[in-house]
């Protein structure tokens, strides 16, 4: 066999692994593990030089920091991704049903509100007016952190649960993003920002005709680059120019459902995710999670001192205990309404299940601490450990959750007669 027919199974493999909502959710896992350690270890001089090494134009305003680079470049892939996601949800998924929709996004509507509402009661009390701006920070859910934890926990447990769990995830991140853009901006210019939603229609545009063609990688590049000058933080501007991608082929107008859901499921939209797909797992993510978890929690009493302090705690408390309680809730008040219920294959423990995961908050979580807070100051150090334990201790109890629901099924599982 040559070599490089030798080289077509592995690539295909790699890529397959790639995929995968656990590789994801593990890569991120031990990037974010890594710069941790980078960071409290002999080489956090080598790690803080290169996160803050400056490269780039100063004259077109893109003299950034690798860590900026990473945040405000890399990390729109991802966000473009969760874009191409939600305009197919929207299109021919979950999103499109309003009846199916409601309970998953009234459930992610209260695991914001009431996250939000713990944070602030925890922060209140410590008088800084500085810690408030972290508001934000427990608010939204890591989609693919929490589908690696559902896959590996609950193999044999209802295809509902991660139907339900996407639907929640996307919802959450699209009202987190509208905070971060609505929050969280500079002082804005209305011309670059004019210029960059004229990107964003003539991408949809092109995109109309020729849905995968290089001609939209300049658009976008073009979009991006009006997008930060304006002051709204890039992010945005990667959801926008995904949901400006077609679910479906030019002249493809599928009528049933089940005709939509086919279309959908090889049009440019699902195309695009599928080659984006592993660049996000293997690359993006994980090299956003290296650099936004290098916080400093060395020393004696350290981590006691940063994990004990206010905005810390309250972002610990909003994501253990504020959404697993704001999500239940909200579902709960939802289903006593007429002719609004769970899906047949949901039990109560299953919803309990995806409220805990619904506190793995970390890559979202990590970017509006980072836009929240001075990314040098000490409350971002506690944003980040905040955001790193209570992610880690939603995801256990999550774990616990379904290990039990999972035992209970299996329990009561109709023994065959003999």
């Amino acid at each position: 066999m040559s070599s490089r027919g030798s080289r077509r199974p592995l690539r295909a493999r790699f890529s397959a692994w790639a995929r995968r909502d656990v590789s994801a959710g593990l890569l991120l896992a031990l990037a974010a593990g890594l710069g941790l350690a980078a960071a409290n270890t002999a080489v956090s001089g080598t790690y803080e030089r290169v996160r803050d090494f400056a490269v780039g134009s100063g004259s077109l305003g893109l003299r950034l920091t690798v860590g900026q680079w990473v945040t405000d470049g890399l990390l729109v892939v991802f966000f473009f991704l969760i874009g191409t996601e939600l305009k197919r949800e929207l299109v021919a998924g979950s999103l499109r049903d309003p009846a199916r929709a409601l309970v998953p996004v009234v459930a992610a509507v209260g695991g914001v509100v009431v996250p939000v509402a713990v944070y602030l009661g925890v922060v209140a009390a410590s008088g800084d007016s500085q810690a408030v701006r972290g508001w934000a920070v427990p608010a939204a859910t890591d989609v693919p952190f929490a589908l690696a934890v559902l896959v590996v926990v609950a193999r044999n447990l209802p295809a509902a649960l991660r139907s339900f769990l996407l639907t929640l995830a996307v919802t959450d991140d699209l009202v987190a993003i509208t905070v971060v853009a609505v929050g969280y901006h500079q002082s804005i210019d209305l011309i670059a920002l004019g210029l960059a939603v004229a990107g964003v229609l003539a991408f949809a545009v092109a995109a109309s005709r020729y849905p995968t063609g290089w001609v939209l990688v300049p658009l976008a590049l073009l979009t991006w680059g009006f997008m930060h000058a304006s002051g709204v933080h890039t992010t945005i501007a990667g959801v926008l120019l995904g949901l400006a991608v077609p679910v479906f082929d030019p002249g493809c107008r599928p009528t049933s459902q089940a005709a939509r859901v086919a279309s959908a499921a090889v049009g440019p939209a699902a195309r695009t995710e599928h080659r984006l797909r592993p660049w996000a797992a293997c690359v993006v993510v994980p090299v956003f999670g290296f650099f936004a978890a290098g916080v400093t929690v060395s020393g004696v009493g350290g981590f006691a001192d940063v994990v004990t302090a206010p905005v810390a705690l309250g972002i610990i408390a909003g994501l253990v205990v504020g959404k697993p309680v704001g999500i239940l809730a909200a579902t709960f008040a939802l289903t006593r309404l007429p002719r609004v219920h769970l899906d047949p294959d949901l039990r109560w423990l299953d919803v309990a299940g995806i409220a805990m995961l619904g506190g793995v908050g970390f890559t979202v979580s990590l970017l509006v601490g980072d836009l929240a807070f001075n990314t040098t100051s000490a409350l971002n150090d506690q944003a980040k450990v905040g955001v790193l334990v209570g992610s880690a201790t939603a995801s256990v109890l999550a774990a616990m959750l379904f290990a039990f629901r999972g035992r209970h099924q299996r329990q009561n599982r109709p023994k065959p007669r003999g």
